[in-house]
């Protein structure tokens, strides 16, 4: 099998915008654009995350601070 030629690129364009419609191809290419920066980032050993498109992580708010893991059964006060 030799290489793809600009046919094959124009005529896989022409099935996936059928198959998909006009309105889903970019979403479609940003996720597979996400998907191939991470396997590449993956693959060079940086294992940090440096999206910038990905929401910050929201802080856990604790309910009762005052309780631990280790005691366990009712709270009585």
């Amino acid at each position: 099998m030799g290489a793809l030629s600009p046919w094959h690129i124009i005529l896989i364009a022409i099935v996936a915008l059928l198959l998909f419609g006009p309105n889903k191809l970019p979403e479609l290419g940003r996720g597979f654009g996400k998907m191939f920066r991470e396997f590449k980032d993956a693959t060079n050993g940086n294992g940090g995350n440096t999206s910038t498109d990905e929401q910050p992580a929201i802080a856990r708010k604790e309910i009762n601070p005052e309780v631990t893991k280790s005691e366990s059964g009712p709270i009585s006060k």
